[in-house]
């Protein structure tokens, strides 16, 4: 069961960096390859390092970007959201919205 499962989450989904390289295949089209290096370089990892959920838990904490069990004090919702769209220099929809009714 736990081959099968970690087979079928790919790269650990928030576990790992799974979560980031599918948000920058779907907001930028990028490939695959191309959206593993562009995380991996905005973390300051290497590409092998997005799937080691050990590292990504480090790097997720130290940045503030979310992680499956937060722990009091830890990013969460769209303060993690906020931190992803900044950190990868995107657009995410709720931030945006966010951002916009705070303005008025």
């Amino acid at each position: 069961m736990a081959l099968t499962h970690a087979h079928a989450s790919g790269m650990g989904g928030m576990r790992a960096a799974g979560d980031l390289v599918a948000r920058m295949q779907m907001t930028r089209g990028m490939k695959i390859k191309q959206a593993k290096e562009y995380v991996a370089a905005k973390l300051g990892v290497s590409v092998p390092d997005l799937t080691d959920p050990v590292i990504m838990t480090e790097v997720r904490d130290d940045l503030q970007i979310g992680a499956m069990t937060p722990l009091p004090g830890c990013a969460k919702g769209i303060e993690a959201k906020f931190r992803i769209a900044e950190l990868l220099d995107i657009d995410i929809a709720c931030v945006r919205r966010f951002k916009d009714k705070v303005a008025k």
